[in-house]
């Protein structure tokens, strides 16, 4: 009987190939909380946006500016200003008038501008940033119209350049903790099922010579 018992131990190379599946599943089911967490719910909100031909109507840069925070180093810190860039178009879907963003992400940063340059500590740089987007808008995107993103439900004043997230993003939350949980599910499966197959030729063999 403890001839029996010892036979079924696990070496220490199934032992380590368990321990790696184990892991292996851990990790395929944090990362897919924490990825559904941090990425399916934006978009998901992203996707609701419905696609829309935009046509520019004005241009106009304001006389306010806004703050924002850039950082130089580990203790370093600054503020800094940027003038506010709005574009007006003509949303096709609902025939009216938008206020024209980037994407989602500086919508929620400002939403009463445009464009949000990137924070430098260097005002002027920032200047020239939302100058030269502003001439783009008024030389050349006047005239033509182009694919924009709006949600109706959430923000029918505002309309998006482009989307932050596709369906793509959908696809990489899902798929590599799948990946990750169904190889540590194997590999602890078939660790399990060949020694228990070495048991029974164990056994069959003792009893052969017994």
């Amino acid at each position: 009987m403890a001839k029996l018992r010892v036979s079924y131990e696990y070496s220490e190379a199934e032992d380590k190939s368990i321990r790696l599946g184990l892991f292996l599943i851990v990790c395929g089911i944090l990362s897919l909380f924490i990825l559904c967490f941090c990425w399916l719910s934006p978009t998901l909100q992203s996707l609701q946006s419905k696609p829309a031909n935009c046509t520019v109507i004005s241009v106009r840069r304001l006389d306010e500016s806004f703050e924002c925070v850039f950082t130089c180093g580990t203790d370093c810190k600054g503020t800094s200003q940027y003038p506010c860039l709005q574009i007006f178009v003509n949303n096709s879907e609902s025939n009216s008038v938008a206020l024209l963003h980037y994407d989602e992400q500086q919508l929620v940063l400002n939403p009463k501008c445009s464009y949000v340059p990137k924070c430098e500590r260097d005002n002027q740089k920032m200047k020239d940033d939302v100058l030269k987007l502003q001439n783009y808008w008024i030389e050349e995107g006047s005239n033509q119209s182009f694919t924009c993103f709006f949600n109706p439900q959430r923000r029918p004043d505002d309309v998006l350049w482009q989307r932050t997230h596709d369906a793509s993003v959908l696809l990489h939350c899902v798929l590599w903790p799948m990946v990750s949980l169904l190889v540590g599910t194997l590999i602890v499966l078939l660790t399990v099922c060949a020694r228990s197959l070495a048991v029974r030729a164990e056994a069959i063999q003792k009893r052969k010579y017994s």
